[in-house]
């Protein structure tokens, strides 16, 4: 089920809002599959349109220069560069030398043959200071309980509550139970390399999501007199919902490209 909005493009380009003169007796907002979402009826009496340029073709984020380095090398850049996006599109502060860097620059920085140890990441949140996050990369093949309390122990001291585990293979079930009783202080995901040597929000085929704040999502309801319940779900698994670090009860709004209405707007909540 999907909570939906049309978005249509016209030669004009400024925004504008078109709403039916009976608007007090707007019947049930119509709710259907995000999975394959129908192309949005754009000439129906109470479609909400907004005139917008369409979206750009995407791009991938992943330096093609990275086939210079060492296998090893190469294999930690690319996935360093998705680490940086996905940060700044969390909203952390990312520096610029972070979000320009080069294979060059990279072995400049961390050595022919780097230590996942010196990848190490400290970010805070653009508009919180005090919302901090680690990014770790361990050395072993397989996360156990030790390095969990390693590294958790650090968090405690610098005082952070967030962090990311970047992991050459696993984590044993025994370190997961551990995540798991720890997170009332702490909160740590995991993502294994592999899933990083490409930024998904980058391929063609992923629309663009938008993480609405809390008041954005109050709006959201009130405005179209909905309950949670009424709003289709996405996985807190989900590898999108996943990248951007959503917890339950977050919103995101998905944008996607349409041949009839310039921009097709569904919203999902994470439960």
């Amino acid at each position: 089920m999907a909570f939906n909005e049309a978005t249509h493009s016209t030669g004009q380009y400024h925004k504008v809002k078109c709403r039916s003169s009976q608007q007090q007796q707007l019947p049930p907002i119509c709710l259907r599959s995000l999975s394959t979402p129908a192309r949005p009826p754009a000439t129906h009496p109470h479609a909400i349109m907004e005139v917008e340029q369409p979206l750009a073709a995407k791009t991938t984020a992943v330096d093609r220069g990275a086939g210079s380095l060492n296998p090893e090398a190469s294999r930690l850049f690319r996935v360093y560069k998705t680490v940086s996006a996905l940060l700044s599109k969390r909203g952390y502060m990312v520096s610029r030398e972070m979000r320009e860097m080069t294979p060059a620059s990279f072995t400049q920085k961390f050595g022919e043959y780097p230590s996942r140890e010196g990848l190490t990441i400290l970010v805070e949140k653009a508009d919180d200071e005090n919302n901090q996050l680690f990014v770790f990369f361990p050395e072993d093949e397989k996360v156990g309980v030790k390095p969990i309390k390693i590294l958790t122990d650090r968090m405690k001291d610098e005082n952070v509550s967030n962090a990311i585990l970047v992991l050459r293979g696993d984590i044993t079930p025994f370190a997961k139970q551990a995540v798991l009783e720890m997170s009332d202080s702490f909160r740590i995901e995991h993502f294994k390399e592999a899933e990083l040597l490409v930024d998904i929000t980058e391929h063609t085929l992923v629309p663009e999501h938008q993480v609405l704040s809390q008041n954005e999502k109050q709006e959201l309801l009130k405005r179209y007199r909905l309950r949670e319940t009424q709003l289709p779900r996405i996985q807190p698994n989900d590898p999108v919902a996943r990248y951007y670090g959503m917890r339950r009860g977050q919103v995101v709004k998905i944008i996607r490209p349409s041949e009839t209405a310039g921009r097709y707007v569904t919203y999902r909540i994470c439960m």
